[in-house]
């Protein structure tokens, strides 16, 4: 018996996947049957979307909300979806999309509308991720301007720093000693050596 099963995409685990479940539980798609992965889409290399193909047969029907669940790389997204479509002979219903819903449209008329739909929507998927990267990166630029820092916080040197470099410097106090006492790891302690002194 054929089955339904649904697959539900999200960037980052702190994005919100509620509205790709409702539409997946509208359609009644089993709840054992639902694949989710946070995670980019820019390829296909994801544990959960790789768990959902091994066990899709023919026959079957796989529910997206939109194109770009699926993934965000114009030239994958068509790969895949011949490969499921055509390899593993998978029905796929976009849900946000019905001209691309592979039960509707067999004939030839069909098949080439459903692809050029197919490359306009993977087109703009891809050009959507490339701009939220380009967002990100002069997001980034404009807050370091404003002298936002970004990463963990530099550990605290103490305010003896110098005197235990000179006393390191002149062989009293050996490294794991200062490394120690300033609780600080060997390359943070370069690092901090370079800043006080770039000759070094």
């Amino acid at each position: 018996m054929n089955k339904i099963y649904g697959y539900i995409r999200v960037s980052s685990v702190d994005q919100n996947e509620a509205r790709q479940l409702a539409a997946m539980q509208r359609l009644q798609v089993p709840e054992k049957h639902i694949y989710l992965d946070k995670q980019s889409g820019k390829d296909f290399e994801r544990p959960n979307y790789q768990n959902l193909i091994g066990k899709m047969q023919q026959g079957d029907l796989l529910y997206i909300l939109s194109i770009d669940r699926l993934g965000r790389n114009y030239k994958e997204i068509q790969k895949q979806w011949r490969y499921l479509t055509g390899e593993k002979g998978i029905d796929i219903c976009v849900i946000d999309m019905p001209l691309l819903d592979t039960r509707q449209y067999k004939d030839l008329l069909g098949t080439f509308i459903s692809d050029i739909v197919l490359q306009i929507l993977s087109f703009v998927a891809e050009s959507e991720r490339d701009n939220i990267r380009k967002r990100q990166a002069q997001g980034i630029l404009a807050a370091k301007a404003k002298g936002v820092r970004f990463g963990r916080p530099e550990a605290a040197i103490p305010k003896n720093f110098t005197n235990l470099v000179t006393q390191w410097r002149q062989n009293q106090l050996p490294m794991k000693d200062l490394l120690k006492k300033c609780q600080i790891s060997r390359a943070t302690f370069y690092r901090r050596l370079r800043e006080l002194d770039p000759a070094e």
